[in-house]
């Protein structure tokens, strides 16, 4: 077996290509870094996944800008990643609770072996940690959706990644980070990913306040089912990286955490459409199904790298359950977070944490042959006490930080985090997008088949579209 490599802070970038080959270091372990890129590669699929489930969720009218939205997400959090994110989350010099600049512009971040594997080249563990940040930023922004407007929200992107995401990776997963070395038990982000998206979706959805002229079960009948299913999968799929890669080798660990990612999914399934059927009197959902796949997915991220396969199954099946029974909680709270992000991935993160301090065991977490932990189910309660922290810590930061930055951004002059009321009417696809790329028979359906639309309603939206009431000349 070779040896494995050494950091040597004389040489951060990790030698110079110029005088040495720096692959030599890592001869020996090209498996375990091509498995970690292509997990990054399927993790990539959960971005486009997402947008895919948000616009079919959301109604006709709004469905392209959801789209539209998943690109640039990744586009501006890549930026915000090689301009300082990395830097603030896993600087080798980091604080317990925020990174330095130490590796600003990515520099020196090259060969040399990373702080989160020495069999990682650096280069690598960045471009994978990037997508975990483009993810969960993705996931915060559908507390927006139907009225939130695109610019601002990229603005507020780069800015929430900035000052929530970076510092609240660095506690969870920088070596130096206060819940790192607690420790609390997080193996793939059900803080820093799930707890953190969740609770500033809240934020978003408080903040701009409700959606306009919409029905209450009108976000009950997504416009397009299939794009909710397909959107599904591809987060499926994408979660196999997600987990399955969170070990940071080819382990057996990393192969247990992917078996677990299924496992749970499979049992969310379950348990979500078990309760829609006593709810429903035996009929089911499709999107309820999708949404318990979600929930399951949700819930075995910060324990797939701590649990066996059938306490994966328990936490999946958990997990489903818990969210399918507050279906109700955005009534309950009264805020319009139409996409459920809170109830699935902040309610869905905090189940998983707390049931990873519980069924968290030492023997799993050493199938990657170095890792040592010691969980609830090897005799060590004080883990469920650690995890409640982890989840009122990273709680408590996103929602208050969020807010605070939201309503920064709502006083700025120029900056409307909402869209105008007529903007909101007529859709933000007619509002934000060139015309030639809007099926214009879509968006007069919605608008003049709701039940629950005025005359007055009618007018204004007529005249924003340029219609006259009179006419019977409308291109259907």
């Amino acid at each position: 077996m070779a040896d494995t490599p050494v950091y040597n802070a004389s040489e951060p970038s990790g030698g110079d290509p110029l005088k040495v080959n720096v692959n030599t270091q890592f001869e020996g372990f090209e498996w375990n870094y091509t498995y970690i890129v292509f997990c990054g590669f399927i993790v990539w699929l959960i971005i486009p996944g997402i947008g895919l489930l948000y616009s079919g969720l959301a109604r006709r009218k709004s469905a392209l800008a959801l789209l539209f939205q998943s690109l640039m997400i990744v586009a501006v959090t890549t930026f915000q990643w090689i301009f300082w994110g990395y830097s603030l989350a896993y600087s080798r010099d980091a604080s317990p609770f925020i990174g330095t600049l130490k590796n600003f512009g990515l520099k020196d971040v090259m060969a040399a072996p990373s702080p989160g594997s020495a069999v990682l080249p650096e280069i690598v563990f960045c471009f994978y940690q990037l997508l975990f940040c483009a993810c969960t930023v993705m996931i915060v922004v559908g507390g927006a959706f139907e009225r939130g407007n695109m610019l601002p929200s990229l603005v507020f992107s780069f800015c929430w990644a900035t000052v929530v995401y970076c510092p609240v990776a660095c506690w969870t997963w920088n070596s130096n980070g206060w819940l790192y070395n607690l420790p609390s038990l997080d193996f793939a982000g059900g803080g820093p990913v799930h707890i953190a998206s969740g609770w500033s979706a809240l934020a978003y959805a408080l903040v701009l306040g409700k959606r306009k002229h919409v029905d209450e079960t009108s976000h009950g009948k997504p416009h397009n089912t299939t794009l909710v299913f397909l959107g599904t999968t591809l987060i499926w799929f994408g979660w196999f990286g997600f987990n399955g890669g969170s070990a940071l080798n080819a382990s057996v660990r990393a192969m247990l955490a992917a078996f677990n990612t299924n496992t749970a999914a499979c049992t969310g399934v379950l348990g979500w459409v078990l309760v829609d059927s006593i709810k429903n009197r035996g009929k089911f959902s499709v999107v309820g199904a999708c949404e318990g796949a979600i929930a399951g997915l949700v819930g075995i991220t910060p324990a797939a790298g701590f649990v066996s396969v059938w306490l994966a199954a328990c936490i999946g099946f958990l997990t489903s359950i818990v969210c399918a029974l507050l279906q109700d909680v955005n009534n309950w709270l009264h805020i319009d977070e139409g996409m459920d992000v809170f109830k699935l991935h902040g309610i869905g993160g905090m189940v998983g944490a707390f049931l990873t301090g519980i069924f968290a065991s030492q023997s799993v977490a050493a199938l990657d042959g170095a890792t040592e932990a010691t969980g609830g189910i090897d005799g060590n309660g004080m883990q469920v006490g650690k995890q409640l922290a982890e989840v009122c810590a990273i709680s408590a930061y996103s929602f208050t930080v969020s807010c605070i930055l939201l309503y920064i951004l709502k006083w700025i002059p120029g900056m409307h985090l909402r869209v105008h009321e007529e903007a909101e009417m007529i859709g933000l696809d007619r509002a934000q997008f060139v015309d030639e790329q809007i099926g214009e028979r879509a968006i007069l359906d919605e608008l003049f088949v709701s039940s629950s639309s005025t005359p007055a309603h009618a007018s204004v939206v007529n005249e924003s579209l340029g219609i006259s009431t009179g006419s019977k000349d409308l291109k259907m």
